[in-house]
């Protein structure tokens, strides 16, 4: 139990650290990203992985 609510903390964190850095389209990417890998749809992940790369590039 200990684990899992550990887990949790530092999925907030990460989510909290998207949503400082690059706003929620960042969010939403990540989303995406999270949704096409588990669902193993590459046009999902895809677009969530292009989305993070140009909020990379524009922020870089």
């Amino acid at each position: 139990m200990p684990l899992a609510i550990a887990i949790a903390a530092l999925a907030i964190g990460f989510e909290q650290l998207i949503q400082w850095k690059w706003g929620p389209m960042g969010i939403i990417a990540f989303v995406l990203l999270t949704v096409g890998i588990k669902a193993k749809n590459t046009m999902v992940g895809g677009i969530g992985a292009a989305i993070l790369v140009m909020l990379l590039a524009q922020s870089g």
